[in-house]
């Protein structure tokens, strides 16, 4: 009988065929990286407690975001610094998991601090493994929330000034002094006794979320040799003569033996009435799963561009028409871009339909169909539109725009149309009506002439339901701006 005495812990996947390239039995880690220890530390601790198929891993931007290539266990890779709000989710929706938040000192620090410290006061049932090692380790070695004063880094070649830079973050100390978090530890991922204590702290985090005692935090100095330009040594001694001076190691806190076992409030509802919300009806095509549009113009890919600014129903109306494509059997995409242009400026969005697959939802060039709804929409994504292609704008607030001969151009009082309908959010409806008329008179052909109003009436439903009063005066919206534009040309 054979006994394996030394080998890979079954919390790891036995090869790790997620990394890319040849290598599948090693980590991608740099030598001397402090990650490998803490992943050899994690994954048997994982074995060892029996919590590996009950545990999800949320690894955030920076060198840990890899940690799906190794574990063998739940994990997902979230936004930089989201992983303590995404933890939050899954803990409250499922508390049979065990919430492991894996993050960096750039990451947990810097942009994520406010979702990480937020999560430490709530209390979230969750264990948050903070690896500390005084640099932005993944981007090339800046100066991160966590480096020291007068460290050099790529950002701060005369040294960290705290006059300009301010201190470094004391992550433990600061987490220690709320109320919620249960226990509180800084280790150092170095020598071995310093290793083994930090194996210890880790599974008295882990042994705190499988009793349901609620917010953990275990930090580790760890080293980072090729961005501190330092050998594994010179690292280490770093960590435990430099960094061991301002982040003294230790227990900061560790009252879960004195905190009962978390046991959230559930919400009082009706689990019908959550069904209806999470699963609505869908409207049914008036046409069957094989039913093909005949015209000549969606034999190819269609891209199409909706831009304005915040509160013109753009997104919406993106969203409208690639539901009208859905109910018409396309393969389509809907990518939103709003961010800080919402106000002023331009937000917008891209819609592509096609039989075949869609390659990519991203619409930056070669736009078939431009919808501009402001000035600012119109003079940023003008010259997006390819020969031919077709341009429908808001003349309430555009100026007639100089194009070149082979685009065709179209405007309509689009603001001004839902103004007298009395609700200035209907002016996407509007435009879908003068797309209607558009269509019908120079792209359409046979039954498709009509189906495009009938597509529009179904999407319209589909996405309205239960709100009369709103599909109406859409429907109404629609037939204004078809007959204005009827008028107009």
């Amino acid at each position: 009988m054979e006994k394996l005495k030394f080998g890979k812990s079954s919390g790891f996947f036995d090869t790790f065929e997620r990394r890319p390239g040849a290598i599948k039995k090693n980590m991608h880690y740099c030598p001397g990286c402090g990650h490998g220890i803490l992943h050899k530390l994690l994954a048997e601790a994982l074995e060892e407690m029996d919590i590996q198929d009950q545990t999800v891993l949320i690894a955030p931007v920076g060198c840990s975001v890899f940690t799906y290539y190794y574990f063998d266990c739940g994990g997902i890779s979230v936004p930089h610094g989201r992983a303590p709000a995404v933890g939050s989710g899954i803990a409250r929706a499922n508390p049979d998991s065990f919430v492991i938040s894996y993050q960096g000192d750039g990451d947990l620090g810097a942009i994520g601090f406010n979702n990480f410290i937020q999560a430490a006061n709530r209390g979230e049932n969750m264990t948050v493994l903070f690896v500390n090692n005084a640099i932005y380790g993944m981007t090339g070695g800046q100066m991160a929330p966590t480096t020291l004063p007068g460290q050099k880094t790529m950002t701060s070649p005369q040294g960290r000034d705290p006059l300009t830079e301010g201190y470094p973050l004391k992550v433990c100390e600061t987490v220690a002094a709320l109320d919620s978090p249960v226990y509180v530890e800084r280790c150092a991922l170095t020598s071995y006794k310093n290793i083994m204590q930090a194996k210890k702290a880790l599974r008295k985090g882990l042994e705190n979320l499988k009793n349901r005692k609620g917010f953990s935090l275990i930090e580790f100095l760890s080293g980072c040799p090729i961005n501190l330009k330092m050998t594994t040594d010179e690292a280490d001694h770093f960590i435990e003569e430099r960094m061991m001076k301002y982040f003294p190691i230790g227990k900061f806190k560790d009252i879960a033996d004195d905190r009962p076992a978390i046991s959230k409030h559930l919400g009082i509802f009706e689990p019908a009435a959550v069904k209806r919300i999470l699963y609505p009806n869908r409207q049914s095509s008036s046409k069957s799963k094989d039913f093909r549009n005949k015209s000549e113009i969606f034999t190819k890919e269609r891209r199409i561009k909706c831009a304005g600014f915040g509160g013109q129903g753009i997104l919406s109306l993106g969203m409208m028409i690639a539901n009208m494509a859905r109910l018409r059997n396309f393969n389509v995409t809907w990518l939103p871009s709003y961010g800080p242009e919402m106000r002023g400026g331009t937000a917008n969005c891209s819609v592509v339909l096609s039989r075949d697959d869609v390659g990519s939802p991203i619409v930056d060039k070669d736009t078939n169909l431009l919808i501009a709804m402001n000035q600012p929409s119109m003079d940023k994504f003008l010259p997006e539109l390819k020969k031919n292609g077709v341009l429908l704008y808001d003349s309430s607030s555009i100026e007639v725009p100089n194009c070149s001969e082979d685009k065709k151009v179209f405007g309509i009082n689009a603001a001004e149309i839902a103004e007298d309908l009395g609700d200035h959010r209907v002016a996407n409806s509007v435009i879908l009506g003068a797309l209607s008329f558009i269509l019908r008179d120079y792209f359409l052909e046979g039954d498709d002439k009509a189906d495009f109003d009938k597509t529009f009436e179904e999407a319209i439903i589909d996405c309205f339901a239960n709100k009369k009063g709103i599909v109406d005066l859409n429907l109404k919206a629609f037939y204004k701006g078809k007959a204005a534009v009827e008028t107009c040309f």
